[in-house]
């Protein structure tokens, strides 16, 4: 394997950890980090390890939980229910050890209500922390300051009584808005960064962080069409103002006093262009792109949304890759039906070798699907407050089953949701066993990427400029390539290639299915139904 000749971020694949759902080490039902330090052979330093580069873990900081986590109470501390700062530290150590990087989740729009800077600030209307958040004066007939919705439902202001003013918050009351033109506020949250920064943090992922300044005249939002309040507006005035990249050079300019240090943000929103101005020089190093989240199982519409999000980054900017999260349905469920584990393989192909940095969400790896909960066993507030239209994002957070035994080796407790009803069957004991089983599947996708340079930073061709129900492109770099075809149909397949690829011989490397057929030639490729192959040139196969 040649080592990465570019920022590790680049290369590696990133595996983002759902901390309260991945392994309870205490049984008290939640998962902590001495349960993540005894999964980490699960995730790297061991010859059947699945083989990432790194791992964002979700919020751990004290909290009342309001959001899970995302109300944040004390931005330098460890919750008493994850662990302590020394298991921190022991994480830390562990992980660098196997070669897994560190990400760690920074929510920076909002506090909880609880963090002593809020409770300071709602104390007197003259209080120093009072500027720390968004306090108005009501409008006459004691109405919120402007028209601006919450995400979670009805006004984003709530009213105060005690200091008889409005506070402003875009999730959850609970969650008030850091007031970021506050000079105070900027410096205190570089000081967060810095903190987990100096325990050997090796990254950072910002929570919506587009949001962060908001309009200094707080003006109406103008109307548009949409289907639930919040969307009834054209958020103009409550994100995306133009402060922004000078907070995010700033970010940057810390980052880049300590060593091979990564970010990448959470845009709220689904814009490639918009995205990718976030990422230029000087700022983030990546962003997400959700419009990819968004596409039909239709190998046209998820080309269509990589060459557009090619165009936006044009030569500068760097992709990133999900196609699941902790807000999202798991993409097995969106697209599965009967098929999901066939599915499962063909969409790993695809994450995992386009241009790009891949996050995989855990789970994903054994093709988790999602739960289904009743309306009593819904914690999530939007999901609890929407219902049925809305269920929430719960679903895709049920706890990760390692086993068949009783708690599916996640917890020996209550699990904070359900288990899904398929884990005794679908965990990643019995998989480890299997060898063609999703989880050996991506081991040796991983793998085979962790081979090829053409797959870690090539450049990205597509083949198939109208496909059909399949998708074939060519990845090269230096003197490296590799032929990625991928069938998303339920039938054999020959995909005619347009321009050919330069190379007169390809041989198959790796295939989805167990018995395959797959192969290259004057009339195109020959795929199996829901088959995801990879081809190099005969003359360069890596040894394994």
């Amino acid at each position: 394997m040649e080592p990465m000749t570019s920022p590790w971020w680049r290369e590696g694949v990133i595996y983002h950890v759902y901390l309260r759902s991945f392994s309870d080490s205490d049984g008290d039902g939640l998962g902590d980090l001495p349960g993540l330090i005894s999964r980490l052979d699960h995730l790297n330093g061991r010859q059947d390890s699945l083989g990432v580069d790194a791992i964002w873990i979700s919020p751990f900081y004290p909290s009342p939980d309001k959001d899970f986590g995302y109300d944040v109470q004390d931005y330098t501390a460890v919750d008493p229910r994850y662990g302590t700062l020394a298991d921190f530290d022991r994480l830390v150590s562990e992980a660098h050890r196997r070669g897994i990087r560190i990400l760690l989740d920074l929510v920076f729009n909002h506090t909880s209500d609880q963090h002593p800077w809020f409770v300071e600030s709602r104390t007197t209307r003259d209080h120093p922390k009072r500027d720390w958040y968004l306090w108005r004066d009501p409008q006459p007939g004691a109405a919120p300051p402007n028209n601006w919705q919450s995400v979670f439902g009805g006004s984003a202001w709530e009213w105060d009584a005690a200091s008889r003013q409005y506070y402003y918050h875009m999730f959850l009351k609970e969650q008030p808005d850091l007031n970021w033109r506050n000079p105070a506020v900027r410096m205190a949250l570089l000081d967060v960064v810095r903190f987990w920064l100096e325990r050997g943090v090796d990254g950072f992922r910002l929570d919506v962080f587009n949001l962060w300044y908001k309009h200094p005249s707080l003006p109406d939002n103008p109307p548009r069409l949409g289907r639930r309040p919040f969307d009834w507006q054209s958020h103009i005035h409550d994100a995306d103002q133009p402060e922004m990249h000078a907070a995010l050079a700033d970010l940057r300019a810390l980052l880049d006093s300590y060593p091979e240090r990564a970010v990448v943000g959470e845009l709220f929103g689904r814009n490639p262009d918009l995205a990718a101005a976030y990422c230029s020089p000087g700022k983030l190093n990546m962003v997400f792109n959700f419009e990819f989240t968004d596409r039909p199982w239709r190998a046209s519409a998820f080309l269509d949304s990589i060459q557009r999000w090619e165009t936006a980054l044009g030569g500068s900017g760097w992709p990133s890759y999900v196609l699941s999260n902790h807000d999202l349905p798991r993409h097995v469920s969106r697209y599965g039906g009967g098929r999901p584990d066939e599915i499962a393989k063909v969409a790993a192909a695809m994450l995992l070798t386009l241009r790009g940095t891949p996050f995989v969400y855990y789970g994903e790896e054994i093709g988790l699907p999602d739960l289904r909960l009743r309306r009593v066993e819904v914690v999530d507030p939007p999901g609890r407050r929407y219902w049925p239209f809305y269920k929430g994002r719960d679903r895709a957070r049920g706890p990760m089953p390692w086993d068949a035994t009783a708690g599916a080796g996640f917890t020996r407790g209550r699990p904070w949701l359900p288990l899904h009803p398929g884990f005794p069957e679908r965990n990643v004991a019995v998989q480890q066993e299997d060898p063609h089983s999703v989880l050996s599947f991506y081991r040796a996708l991983l793998r085979l990427r962790r081979q090829s340079p053409a797959l870690r930073r090539g450049d990205f061709r597509a083949l198939t400029p109208r496909p059909g129900d399949g998708l074939a492109y060519l990845r090269r770099a230096e003197s490296h390539s590799a032929l990625v075809a991928l069938n998303l149909s339920s039938r054999p397949l020959t995909l005619r290639l347009d321009p050919e690829p330069q190379e007169q011989s390809w041989e198959l490397r790796l295939s989805s299915l167990c018995s395959s057929r797959a192969s290259v030639d004057r009339h195109g490729i020959q795929l199996g139904p829901y088959e995801a192959a990879i081809f190099l040139p005969a003359d360069s196969l890596p040894t394994t």
